[in-house]
């Protein structure tokens, strides 16, 4: 196992190189990936210095964070309580002021390495904390299985136990895993050996960074521990994510060739050992191979030596049933699932694939025509330019659907809205990159049109004109001045305050202008656009004119504000089911507002646009309503009807809504429009 197979070597950098095109087409390039990754850390940052100290920080962690977004990969989060703190040590404790923190000790004196019992210090707020303490050796400890259990969907109802999480999917299609965990600002003891081998990587500044923002412990024992139901797992979530953004651009492609062949290669070998490997042991392996510096230079030219070389580190660890975690290596991940005879079966499987060399690779579908090209022509040349990879228009649409997933805002009362405001403001003094620019004025633009309506809901019946009026100037201006910077579907807003506050002329002058706007043949909306077009008259223009100008986007509406009344039954039916949005694709919007307007000026034109509304959610084919948002598009098809008297058409729209994948939740809303509509008239 010492020597390089023939077949590595020979032809090996017009391999690597025709690889390394392919990853960047099926990972990302290195703007892609940098897209994806600074758009999700300038939201946390405005999100994270808005919360208040009794509230939950959220955190996308795992591959997502990292920057993949591979098919069939799931979505990681991980939340934890601001007002709850793990210390080390009990000097610690000076640090916080036990008026508003609660402390937890970790006592890891008995517990495998890698995990730690959570000792309660001060008296728990929080109501899951308080059911999840137990009495051990006169002292209380938080149970880890009971926590598990008590936040399993908290964040997303109906979720499964799964390891550390609440697991489940939605519509079949996204995977999802979320993890209610405890901080720590600390970095723990038993990990200060990985301080001291980072000689090489990462950069001691990376180090540092990591060293200071501590850890977190997720929900689950270790099974051969003596306490298993009490036990938490150290996770080094945000240090592995740091880690990864330190790695070059041939070494993240690498691991991601690593994911894609543990998934379309060593995971098909056999239905007994398909279980054994995970995603997380490929992170374990780079990491420690990009550590012990076994390649010195990691490039395009060289990437299937540097993933050879994983491999043999793989296989070396499963052949003595040892993969140790990169930041505790007593902690071995291999040990209650890769021992015995699966252990075996495995090696033998992982050492028929390493005796191929890299033909192993051809089992990829991913990659395998790739490689069979530069194997028929050995001397074609491969550009690497990454230039030339991905054009404009690819790079703008990855962008604006980055930003738009990042959008939403959920915690909305109006002192989070001044806190966000005010971190913004911070920002926009602070270098920050061209991609960060951009997510911070779309999340400018939600902040404000969420600040508007919660004004104006204060101020509505106050019954004092004077403030009324103030506060309805500041909620003109500020979705006023989203607008200027924000989307094209961000004129909505405006439509929707003005009809909110029976403008109906206003609201309808711009729902025309935004009509105009939409109608563009150049538009980028659900990730479609006439990327000919669009280049003929955007290329080379700036993210910032590109959004304003051509991209629209669905509108959002957060549940504990409102927004028009005809919708509140949706909203409070959401909310229940801890929706916390309503999203609309934006022509539904459109058309409903306009049906809305017209309704109190010209019956004839409300009619014309409940046509075009009926049309457009009867016959689309996806183009612009989503079949994810069908649910609430046949529910305000059924509003407008339910308004005219078409009761008839209104029942068997709220019926078609009913039938679609439960996004929102509304299902209650529905089923009491439908009662209403039924006990209200003769024809039941």
């Amino acid at each position: 196992m010492e020597s390089l197979p023939a077949v590595l070597c020979e032809g090996n950098q017009a391999m690597s190189e025709s690889v390394f095109v392919v990853l960047c087409e099926i990972v990302g390039t290195t703007e892609e990936v940098a897209i994806r990754r600074e758009t999700v850390e300038i939201t946390e940052i405005v999100k994270r210095q808005g919360t208040t100290n009794d509230g939950v920080i959220g955190m996308l962690s795992g591959s997502q964070r990292e920057g993949f977004r591979l098919k069939g990969s799931d979505v990681d989060f991980m939340f934890w309580l601001n007002f709850h703190r793990v210390i080390m040590d009990m000097s610690q404790s000076e640090y916080y002021n036990t008026a508003n923190k609660t402390l937890i000790l970790s006592d890891s004196s008995e517990s495998p390495p890698g995990f730690t019992l959570l000792q309660l210090l001060t008296p728990a707020r929080y109501s899951d904390v308080k059911s999840a303490c137990v009495r051990m050796n006169d002292r209380v400890y938080i149970s880890s299985s009971i926590y598990r259990d008590l936040t399993c969907s908290k964040a997303m109802p109906n979720s499964t136990v799964h390891g550390p999480c609440g697991s489940g999917n939605i519509a079949g299609r996204l995977e999802y895993d979320t993890a209610h965990c405890f901080v720590c600002d600390f970095w723990p003891l038993s990990a200060s050996s990985w301080i001291n081998r980072c000689h090489s990587w990462p950069d001691p500044e990376v180090v540092d960074d990591i060293v200071r923002n501590g850890c977190h412990f997720v929900a689950i024992g270790h099974p051969l521990g003596p306490h298993e139901k009490e036990e938490w797992r150290f996770s080094f979530s945000q240090a592995e994510q740091k880690c990864v953004y330190a790695m070059n651009h041939s070494q993240f492609l690498t691991y991601g060739l690593l994911k894609l062949f543990l998934k379309e290669v060593i995971n098909q070998q056999s239905e007994e050992t398909n279980k054994l490997l995970c995603s997380y042991h490929m992170k374990t392996t780079i990491f420690w191979a990009i550590q012990q510096n076994t390649l010195p230079h990691w490039c395009p030219q060289n990437l299937l030596a540097g993933f050879w070389v994983c491999f043999k580190l793989l296989l070396k660890w499963v052949y003595k049933g040892i993969c140790p975690n990169f930041f505790i290596p007593q902690n071995n991940l291999f040990l209650t699932k890769v021992h015995g005879s699966a252990q075996n079966r495995l090696f033998l499987q992982l050492h028929e694939l390493y005796k191929k060399g890299l033909a192993c690779l051809l089992q990829s579908s991913s990659i395998r025509s790739y490689i069979i090209d530069v194997l028929y022509n050995p001397r074609a040349f491969v550009c690497t330019d990454e230039s030339l990879i991905m054009s404009e228009v690819d790079y703008d649409t990855e962008l604006f659907f980055e930003i738009n997933q990042n959008a939403k805002i959920f915690k909305v009362v109006l002192h989070n809205c001044v806190k966000y405001l005010y971190t913004v403001e911070q920002l926009v003094d602070s270098p920050l990159t061209q991609y960060q620019v951009v997510m911070l004025q779309r999340l400018t633009a939600s902040i404000l049109q969420n600040t508007a309506y919660i004004l104006h809901n204060m101020y509505t019946n106050t019954g004092v004109n004077k403030q009324t009026y103030i506060a309805d100037k500041m909620s003109c201006h500020m979705l006023k001045l989203a607008a200027r910077f924000g989307l094209v579907s961000d004129m909505l807003y405006i439509a929707m305050y003005y009809y909110k506050t029976l403008r109906y002329r206003e609201a309808l002058y711009v729902i025309e202008m935004t009509k105009v706007k939409l109608a563009q043949p150049y538009l980028v909306y659900n990730g479609c656009v006439d990327r000919e077009r669009y280049t003929e008259v955007l290329g080379g223009q700036s993210w910032s004119t590109k959004m304003r100008q051509v991209v629209a986007w669905d509108i959002y509406l957060t549940n504990t504000i409102c927004y028009i009344s005809e919708l509140i039954p949706e909203q409070q039916s959401a909310q229940q089911n801890r929706k916390p949005v309503l999203d609309i694709p934006v022509f539904v919007m459109l058309h409903f507002l306009e049906f809305l307007c017209y309704r109190h000026i010209d019956t004839t034109l409300s009619q014309a646009a409940l046509d075009a509304l009926q049309v457009l959610v009867h016959y689309d084919q996806g183009r612009y309503v989503h079949d994810l948002d069908r649910e609430i598009s046949w529910e305000i098809l059924g509003i407008c009807q339910q308004i005219t008297g078409n009761l008839q058409a209104a029942l068997y729209s709220y019926q078609q809504s009913l039938q679609q994948y439960p996004l929102h939740n509304i299902q209650t809303a529905t089923q009491s429009r439908i009662q209403d509509m039924l006990q209200s008239t003769p024809w039941q």
